[in-house]
């Protein structure tokens, strides 16, 4: 099978955008939509934390992923009291991430948690919900300063992700499910506006890949993040 884009070079990302505060209850949520996926994330926050946690004013972000039953082509079953290997395998890489633009120590005792429900998928569930968790996250902070819980916001770097695949020695950006599953190589990167790399998830599932080709698909990741990141900044960058 061929794999060519009509709409969209191949170094070009999907359509994107971010919605924020569309969750009345909680302290801050966002829809994000990258082409066909869409993605609802909301912060909630709890005033305590794991009880693992021993250190004085040490906060915790945390995250749940989940896909609703028709998010796809066809109807997979709810998730009920746990979670798919998969959906526990993307909580703990999301919680990861979104805990690095962050400074614990200075977020109190207390815990936000971001969920990320896939309303729709067609490909990068799991980076759209880090690209959208980051929004949810910043401005459920702001909802903690604005209510003079917290003095100051505790970020510290601005959080996206973003996925990359080869297929026929061409590297596609921002896969949609189609293309992920042709791709001989799939990567996701995650990573903050210095281009700094949080965490790299890749297989070579057909073809292996050369250093000098991880090392260009780096680059696109880095250069796609910042366009990733404007959109984050369009909604938080008047607080952060």
């Amino acid at each position: 099978m061929i794999l060519k884009r009509t709409n969209r070079a191949e170094n070009e990302l999907r359509p994107i955008s971010i919605k924020g505060q569309i969750n009345c209850w909680a302290e801050g949520s966002t829809e994000i939509c990258m082409g066909q996926t869409k993605v609802l994330c909301t912060a909630s926050v709890s005033e305590s934390t794991p009880s693992w946690i021993n250190k004085p004013e040490q906060g915790w972000v945390t995250a749940e992923y989940a896909m609703l039953p028709r998010a796809g082509d066809f109807r997979i079953s709810r998730e009920r009291a746990i979670q798919s290997g998969r959906s526990q395998e993307i909580s703990r890489l999301i919680g990861r991430s979104l805990r690095a633009s962050i400074d614990l120590s200075r977020l109190g005792e207390r815990q936000i948690l971001i969920d990320c429900d896939v309303l729709q998928a067609d490909g990068g569930t799991r980076t759209a919900g880090i690209t959208g968790g980051f929004v949810a996250l910043a401005l459920a902070l702001k909802n903690l300063k604005d209510r003079h819980i917290i003095k100051e916001i505790p970020l510290k770097h601005y959080i996206c992700a973003v996925s990359i695949g080869i297929y026929n020695q061409i590297f596609y950006l921002d896969l949609n499910a189609k293309e992920d599953k042709l791709c001989e190589t799939d990567m996701n990167f995650v990573l903050n506006e210095k281009g700094e790399f949080i965490e790299i998830q890749g297989t070579a599932e057909k073809q292996n890949f050369t250093k000098k080709q991880m090392l260009q698909m780096m680059e696109l990741a880095q250069q796609a993040g910042l366009k990733l990141i404007q959109k984050q900044k369009d909604i938080v960058g008047s607080f952060f």
